[in-house]
């Protein structure tokens, strides 16, 4: 068996200490060798609903936010890969890397899980693991293999720290420092 790797995508925009915090319980609650923060590079579920940050821009954030933690790093995959992002064609790519993939989803995008791009076949490859999100219920997911991470859910979103930043009010701690430097140096959100 190849490593255990635990598969946390998303836009990242901007990552945040509840992203680490997700990464952290699931890699210790499931012993995997490690968890990568996969950067999308085009968003399919957000693509044409907002405006979304550079991927570089993303992809750097994201590896400031996780550049002292073990085992835990930023993943350009998606990014090279060029295109829309599919999780099923990471987890293969990965799969042909002598690699076994766990998806770490919160329990809100888990519920949308089923509406996936290629759901049914990326179902047989992965084993799920689930953080229950505040204000989001564990979604029934028939047939697919899960497993509920309980870790200390940092109840701050992308979302709310953009709208934060657009309203000119200071960025959240739960921002780390060296991401609300990127973002101000680089004038984001």
């Amino acid at each position: 068996m190849g490593r255990r790797v635990g598969l946390f995508g998303g836009t990242f925009d901007p990552p945040h200490s509840g992203h680490l915090a997700v990464a952290r319980a699931a890699k210790d609650a499931l012993g995997l060798d490690s968890v990568l923060l996969v950067v999308a590079n085009q968003p399919w579920q957000k693509v044409n609903n907002r405006k979304i940050t550079a991927a570089s821009h993303r992809l750097a954030m994201t590896e400031l936010l996780v550049e002292h933690v073990d085992g835990i790093e930023a993943s350009d995959i998606e990014i090279v890969r060029g295109g829309a992002s599919y999780t099923f064609d990471t987890v293969e790519q990965l799969k042909k890397m002598g690699c076994e993939s766990v998806l770490i989803l919160g329990s809100d995008a888990a519920a949308e899980l089923n509406s996936w791009e290629r759901a049914t076949e990326l179902r047989a490859l992965v084993e799920v693991a689930v953080v229950l999100r505040p204000g989001h219920l564990m979604p029934a997911l028939r047939d697919w293999e899960i497993q509920v991470v309980n870790a200390e859910v940092v109840d701050i979103s992308s979302s709310e720290i953009r709208a934060m930043s657009a309203n000119e009010v200071d960025l959240d701690p739960r921002v780390p420092q060296a991401v609300r430097d990127y973002i101000s140096d680089n004038e984001l959100i």
